[in-house]
């Protein structure tokens, strides 16, 4: 009994993270954007495919702009942060500093667009929040492993 301890506390134990350069968090962040670029993406192509869906006329939105044009910067930015998420879970640095800028783009266009859809741009705000946070404070960890 005492062996198996000994073993555990000498450290033979197998890491993927120091071992294989993997970090759960990178590959949460590159997930966390995706779903937030997909969320965009859904709410572009609403937008695009009529304006039937809002209740509020476009005119009362904080900028005034038509749906169709809130629909294509939700679908290009949402297009985006897709590919940004590639890279993020893989650990790219240019990734993080695109990726921190996006949901910082993606959280102002949705507080602009919470007449039209309060619950869904309020769920993609809370999102674009806690992916900063997890970028910033945990995406310099694939490269610890390297």
């Amino acid at each position: 009994m005492t062996d198996v301890h000994r073993s555990d506390a000498s450290g033979s134990g197998y890491s993927m993270y120091t071992e294989e350069g993997f970090s759960g968090w990178a590959w949460f962040t590159g997930g966390l954007i995706g779903l937030v670029g997909l969320f965009q993406i859904m709410t572009g192509i609403v937008a695009l495919a009529g304006t039937g869906y809002y209740t509020v006329p476009a005119r009362n939105l904080l900028v005034d702009a038509s749906y169709s044009t809130w629909g294509w910067v939700h679908l290009l930015l949402g297009l985006v942060m897709v590919v940004t998420g590639g890279g993020l879970a893989f650990g790219s640095s240019i990734a993080r500093v695109v990726g921190v800028a996006l949901a910082a783009l993606s959280a102002v266009v949705n507080l602009g667009f919470v007449p039209a859809a309060p619950f869904a741009a309020t769920l993609i705000i809370g999102l674009d929040v806690f992916l900063i946070y997890a970028i910033t404070i945990h995406g310099g960890e694939p490269k610890q492993a390297r």
